[in-house]
């Protein structure tokens, strides 16, 4: 901490040269070293000057003191401006910072999930429509009986495999139930029985 309070002393007046304005001097002559890690240069401003902060952050200014500070540390420096001015104030950014990466693995992880599940629930609906295009004399109603046992099971063995209840996924599940009632001529409300059935959740 010493050693690179030193070190930002010695930048400084090298960045307080490319600057101007009595905000961004303020907001300099007040940021205290807090912590060089992984390459992050970690500034902080009192609580109570911490609308200053963005005078740091401007492009210009940000980009002085990381040239500044990564010709003096001998390593590629990126700043992070925080509000506080010590180890417990990064300390307490740290823990914010792993909570909104835990919740947006979170986020994506449920996009991921939605997403395979429109995916694989597309799949069937297309499916459904191309075995039924295939289907010889589909007048006949023994030949629409074949189609419908064969699609019961194919949708079936999909809501099987479901990971995801959600809304999204039971809009398109429900949805396959209606093609499958319409090419069978069958209402909808028995084909969903018939595959339930099938999928043993009844």
């Amino acid at each position: 901490m010493a050693e690179l309070a030193e070190i930002w002393s010695e930048a400084l007046p090298n960045v307080k040269e490319g600057v101007t304005g009595v905000g961004v001097w303020t907001a300099l002559n007040n940021a205290k070293p807090i912590a060089l890690e992984n390459g992050t240069l970690v500034l902080g401003l009192p609580h109570e000057l911490g609308e200053l902060s963005g005078h740091l952050k401007l492009p210009a200014t940000k980009r002085l003191i990381e040239n500044n500070m990564s010709e003096l540390t001998l390593q590629q420096v990126t700043l992070r401006v925080i509000d506080g001015i010590t180890q417990a104030d990064w300390e307490v950014e740290k823990r914010r910072d792993a909570e909104k990466a835990r919740l947006n693995e979170q986020s994506m992880a449920k996009m991921r999930a939605e997403m395979s599940a429109r995916s694989n629930w597309e799949g069937i609906y297309e499916q459904l429509g191309r075995r039924f295009a295939s289907v010889a004399n589909k007048s006949l109603p023994q030949n629409r009986a074949r189609f419908y046992e064969e699609a019961v099971s194919l949708v079936a063995e999909a809501r099987r495999e479901m990971q995801a209840y959600d809304e999204l996924a039971e809009r398109n599940f429900a949805r396959c139930i209606e093609r499958l009632a319409h090419y069978a001529e069958v209402p909808s409300t028995i084909v969903g029985l018939d595959v339930l059935r099938r999928a043993a959740e009844l």
